[in-house]
């Protein structure tokens, strides 16, 4: 398996979209570092306007690598799925459309080892593209504004939570994160196995997540009861609870999160899309007639 998942990573990283996609990130990241570092105070202001009769602490305290990390993904993990949709979506329907995906099944190997393997490549990449996101977001964004405490907002409260108590949020958040991703890889894969082009499948998958995000987002009772739980979209946001912390008469306790089972809850759910899509696509390409 180990020499067939090598090859896959070698289509994948000869790709120059494959380069283009951390091009693209690192370009985003540098332009929020850019515009905090020489106007951060400002929309330190702006974000904890909401909080000013209750709450009051120094721009320069809130400011720090940790609330500029914080700040990049709540900016960037809406949009990095669609980056995880260019090489997903292309990994089987890429091989019908360059007529080399019924040699692929012609080799002694099963069909559902073949998507495995593709599959897994798909993961590593999606997984070195979140590592990428970690080290500018948080290592980069450290070095330039240094560290502090942690200031969450949460509408009209604020959580406050110590240096030492933010790293391992950070590291349980990123691997959240890639749950979610994977999941929106295996959605992008399994709509590979229908298509003989890669069109199809990434703007399929770029659709579904943007519908599934803008009702994820909108403030309305009959989609918050009735729609909403069932998005993935839904719960790729509960990396947001590792910085939901409790707190004792208004000191925050560390090493708390304020209500883990609904992280847990979603980290499953998030699971379950992703077999479900997986093995979707596997039991119809199984099944596919394979003409080219």
């Amino acid at each position: 398996m180990w020499p067939l998942l090598q090859i896959e990573l070698y289509k994948i990283f000869k790709r120059p979209r494959t380069f283009i996609a951390f091009a693209v990130i690192a370009l985003i990241i540098f332009l929020i570092q850019l515009a905090l570092k020489f106007g951060g105070e400002e929309y330190v202001g702006l974000v904890m306007s909401g909080l000013s009769s209750t709450f009051e602490a120094p721009p320069g305290q809130v400011l720090n690598g940790y609330f500029v990390c914080y700040n990049i993904l709540n900016l960037l993990l809406i949009h990095v799925p669609i980056l995880v949709a260019l090489i997903a979506g292309d990994m089987i329907s890429g091989e019908a459309n360059m007529g080399t995906l019924r040699l692929l099944v012609a080799k002694p190997i099963s069909r559902t080892r073949l998507l495995f393997v593709k599959f897994t490549a798909a993961s590593i990449y999606t997984i070195l593209l979140l590592i990428w996101v970690a080290i500018l977001s948080l290592l980069l964004s450290i070095v330039l504004f240094g560290t502090n405490e942690l200031f969450v907002p949460r509408g009209q409260e604020v959580n406050i939570i110590s240096s030492h108590d933010i790293l391992w949020r950070y590291a349980a958040a990123f691997a959240f994160a890639t749950v979610g991703l994977i999941t929106v890889a295996a959605l992008s894969f399994m709509l590979s196995t229908f298509a003989d082009n890669s069109i199809g499948p990434i703007v399929a998958t770029v659709c579904v997540i943007i519908v599934f995000t803008i009702l994820t987002q909108m403030q309305i009772p009959f989609y918050d009861n009735s729609i909403k739980p069932y998005l993935f979209t839904t719960h790729m946001l509960g990396w947001k609870g590792f910085f939901y912390v409790k707190g004792n008469e208004g000191v925050t306790i560390d090493g708390s999160i304020e209500n883990i089972r609904a992280v847990i809850k979603s980290g499953l759910i998030l699971a379950g899309y992703a077999a479900f899509f997986l093995f979707t696509g596997i039991w119809y390409f199984n099944r596919k007639n394979i003409l080219s």
